[in-house]
């Protein structure tokens, strides 16, 4: 395995982040999640691998997310050793000063450890004033409940204008930006990466396989998440016929380098710049791929050979309004 820093912190992680919407009480958040037992299995495959760096989120179903993961650490490894981050936002109060400070006590219960390594807002909240945010989230850090903070989905301006508030009243500012982000959608180009790249901000986007379809020849196979995702299906279908002329190139240039469509997802991530993509696991063998991928190299012409089809795409992450209490699945195919 591989390390990086993240930001300007001194919190040093694999340079594959285990995503934990995978793991949970099916039917709570979607049908397709791993229950406890499978949960741990593919856990302690991560560590095993010497994957240290796991994102989870106060609202992954309905909390059983963060409760299997915290299980799974302490049956398996000292405390120390992993890289936690747990998110903020689709909660009553979204990002206000008294929410931020009642999610962060239950994320810490519901995974059994008395701080988290890195706290990232899950969206921006529109109705809560910049500065209460930032406040906040300054506040767990000197608390000593939260040594990092980070941002997930929003648009550039945003993420901007949320530095500057911490940079103008001394707060704790992002190290880090969860962002979405693979070969079939890169609208962030325009304007979140630069800046971030910018101010020295590491990115981990989610979705670096784009929800599978960057891991196999055609759109949609008989697995149980191809046929119930229906935030997938929202995500990604309505541009299936320009985006299959990108998956058509992975799928040759994997055929080129001998190796898995998945590990030449991962390996452009990596060739540009990103610090850890975010991998949601069913399998342990999708680990085993994802690792793998350290070892491909592209060149120049693979990655230019690989953006060359893209088209601008509806924008898919960031939201342009707080949605209505309750949704989380926000670009769910209705």
């Amino acid at each position: 395995m591989e390390y990086t820093k993240l930001g300007n912190t001194d919190l040093e992680v694999s340079k594959i982040c285990i995503g934990c919407m995978s793991f949970g009480k099916a039917g709570t958040m979607h049908d397709w999640t791993l229950d406890e037992k499978e949960s741990e299995k593919v856990i302690k495959h991560a560590l095993d691998l010497g994957i240290n760096f796991f994102d989870t989120a106060n609202c992954y179903s309905a909390g059983t997310s963060e409760e299997y993961l915290g299980k799974a650490i302490r049956n398996n490894i000292a405390r120390d050793k992993v890289v936690i981050a747990s998110k903020v936002y689709f909660n009553d109060g979204r990002l206000s000063k008294e929410a931020i400070a009642r999610e962060i006590d239950g994320t810490l219960q519901r995974l059994g450890t008395d701080y988290l390594d890195l706290y990232i807002i899950h969206r921006f909240d529109f109705d809560t004033p910049i500065e209460e945010t930032m406040e906040a989230l300054d506040a767990l850090v000197k608390a000593g409940k939260v040594r990092a903070i980070g941002a997930s989905a929003m648009y550039g301006y945003q993420f901007y204008n949320m530095q500057l508030a911490a940079k103008e009243h001394g707060w704790t500012p992002f190290s880090t930006m969860e962002n979405h982000y693979n070969l079939l959608y890169r609208e962030d180009e325009r304007e979140l990466i630069p800046i971030c790249n910018q101010m020295g901000v590491s990115l981990m986007p989610y979705s670096p396989l784009a929800a599978g379809h960057l891991s196999r020849p055609e759109w949609r196979t008989d697995s149980l998440r191809s046929k119930t995702d229906r935030v997938a299906m929202g995500k990604y279908d309505r541009m299936e016929e320009q985006d299959m002329q990108v998956v058509a190139r992975v799928h040759e240039l994997s055929e080129k380098h001998g190796c898995k469509m998945s590990q030449i997802a991962l390996a452009w991530q990596w060739a540009k710049g990103i610090a850890a993509p975010i991998i949601g696991a069913t399998k342990t063998a999708y680990l085993d791929d994802a690792a793998g991928a350290l070892n491909v190299k592209l060149s120049d012409e693979d990655i230019a050979y690989l953006e060359e089809m893209y088209v601008a795409h509806p924008v898919v992450g960031a939201v342009k309004e707080n949605p209505k209490p309750g949704v989380i699945l926000v670009d769910e195919k209705k």
